[in-house]
């Protein structure tokens, strides 16, 4: 029985120490992570468009290529096959995924190599805007912390709608550029 009690006693402390130590990071690097509100009012790059009189476009110039579209204009199945693609579990966290890091750890512990990625798409989004590409494990853990205050403020449609607005090649090009090429669905 004292067993017990003082293996209940350590798990405790574990789990007081841990929580400490996170606190700790994150006061840490608190000052160093960017405004998340920005993302209330970005205003992403979008080309210049050049009608003829009759309607039809003629040429579109600009760094970007990017029509911005609100999530209910992109069809309901392209929307549910990116999420089953990027983040399943994406209306089931709060920016970060604890199921999706403890699968990727497994995966990678037993095949030797990171095959499966543990972002979500709260943290893709967090890195994107705010973070630079470089793999390392103080990007990941500021990304982390970025994704949660994303999440506190804003709702999962609205992270879904940024993320989908940036320019991304997994996107099909059909859908990027449906305008252009005078596709509707």
């Amino acid at each position: 029985m004292k067993f017990v009690k003082y293996l209940l006693i350590l798990a405790v402390c574990c789990v007081l120490l841990g929580a400490g130590s996170i606190f700790g990071l994150y006061k840490y690097i608190e000052p160093q992570l960017p405004d998340v509100a920005t993302l209330k009012d970005v205003r992403l790059q979008i080309p210049m468009q050049v009608y003829s009189a009759d309607g039809e476009l003629i040429a579109q110039y600009g760094e970007k290529r990017r029509i911005p579209v609100t999530l209910q204009q992109i069809p309901p199945e392209l929307v549910k096959a990116f999420i089953a693609t990027e983040d399943s579990r994406f209306y089931e966290h709060h920016g970060v995924d604890p199921v999706g890091i403890f699968r990727a750890a497994s995966v990678a512990m037993f095949s030797g190599h990171a095959s499966q990625g543990a972002s979500t798409i709260t943290q893709q989004l967090a890195r994107n805007f705010f973070l630079s590409p470089e793999k390392t494990l103080m990007r990941k853990i500021k990304e982390a912390f970025l994704a949660i205050r994303i999440e506190q403020l804003l709702n999962k449609d609205e992270i879904l709608e940024l993320y989908l607005k940036q320019d991304l090649p997994r996107l099909p090009r059909l859908w990027r550029r449906r305008r252009g090429a005078g596709l509707f669905w």
